[in-house]
């Protein structure tokens, strides 16, 4: 299991942002109705990754957008 599911990518470390840095992420789509909050489902190499991984806890991948994941900021 991936020990950055169910984490925001907002509260991660600097570290782990770095870890994490080129990889997709699969947050919930945002609906008035249901306020998600925005940690991370799945994590993969694509979004087609996420989707297989998504698919296979029960979920259903039309619930959830896919973003890779950037870079952090350097200064």
């Amino acid at each position: 299991m991936n020990p950055f599911l169910g984490k925001s990518l907002d509260g991660l470390s600097l570290d782990d942002r770095w870890k994490l840095a080129g990889f997709w992420m699969a947050t919930e789509l945002y609906s008035p109705q249901r306020l998600p909050l925005r940690i991370m489902q799945a994590i993969g190499l694509d979004a087609a990754d996420c989707i297989r991984q998504l698919r296979a806890a029960g979920a259903d991948p039309e619930l959830y957008e896919y973003t890779p994941i950037p870079q952090p900021y350097r200064p």
